[in-house]
């Protein structure tokens, strides 16, 4: 669907790498960050899971633990300079694939682990509530990610991406609008999952439905930036002005603009 856009409706995008805060230079020291994070969430996740009734908690954990070991050995070789200046756009998969880690898969299963262990001492085994409220999360999800997708596909085939004389104002006024469908169907999902919680589970502490909140807040925040951060890369792919020089401290211009100059100047 993207391949009959061309780089000037991506050009908006380009803000966090013009800036520099996506820059090789400071993705790297993230990634490197991330190795003290992913840790901490492995250790939460292990301690819960010790006295959570969730099925098949010692394999989601040992799954997990695996697919973590995989990007921290990762994140570790793509914190050297001359890798990650060589190879930028697995450099960028990889912030993408650990940020999600942290944020949507490690938050994801400490809900489950946290939810598990507050009913282990109510029911002998609460299977069939565990399983409801995980398809529930996860189908609210898959409806926030595909909302999502839609919203952002119908703003860059609007043109809502491109770079004009009045991007700016267009573009605050625009997204000022857009967004709000987006936080009433985010907060829609959150109160329904939130409600279903309330409603059969009476006897989980309240400071506990609390956390599980926050980490539902952050997996769903995550499900919202996951569509940006896929077209960013697949711009990077497609477009040399979503990356940076060898170097990795200057960006490479714009392709179309360059040429446009040259057919003016001619």
């Amino acid at each position: 669907m993207l391949k009959n856009l061309s780089e000037k409706d991506f050009v908006v995008l380009r803000g966090p790498f013009e800036s520099g805060r996506q820059a090789p230079g400071p993705l790297g020291v993230a990634i490197l960050l991330f190795l003290f994070i992913q840790p901490l969430f492995l250790f939460f996740e292990y301690d819960l899971g010790v006295y959570s009734v969730y099925p098949y908690t010692d394999e989601i954990i040992f799954i997990h633990f695996t697919i973590t070991g995989i990007l921290m050995v990762l994140s570790i070789i793509f914190s050297i300079s001359k890798v990650y200046l060589r190879f930028q756009k697995t450099q960028y998969l990889l912030s993408i694939l650990v940020s999600q880690n942290v944020g949507l898969v490690a938050s994801f299963i400490l809900t489950i682990m946290l939810l598990g262990e507050s009913v282990s001492d109510m029911y002998p085994l609460p299977t069939q509530f565990l399983i409801s409220y995980t398809v529930i999360t996860l189908s609210v999800g898959v409806l926030l990610f595909l909302f999502t997708c839609i919203r952002f596909y119908i703003l860059i085939k609007k043109g809502q991406y491109r770079k004009g004389t009045s991007k700016d104002q267009l573009r605050s006024r625009f997204e000022t609008k857009s967004y709000l469908p987006m936080v009433l169907l985010y907060s829609t999902g959150l109160v329904l999952v939130l409600q279903y919680l309330f409603r059969n589970t009476s006897f989980v502490q309240y400071e506990s439905i609390f956390i599980i909140a926050i980490f539902l807040m952050i997996f769903y925040t995550m499900i919202f930036v996951l569509p940006e951060q896929l077209v960013m890369l697949y711009c990077k792919h497609r477009f040399k002005s979503f990356n940076f020089e060898s170097n990795g401290k200057y960006l490479i211009p714009l392709q179309e603009t360059q040429e446009d100059k040259k057919s003016f100047n001619n």
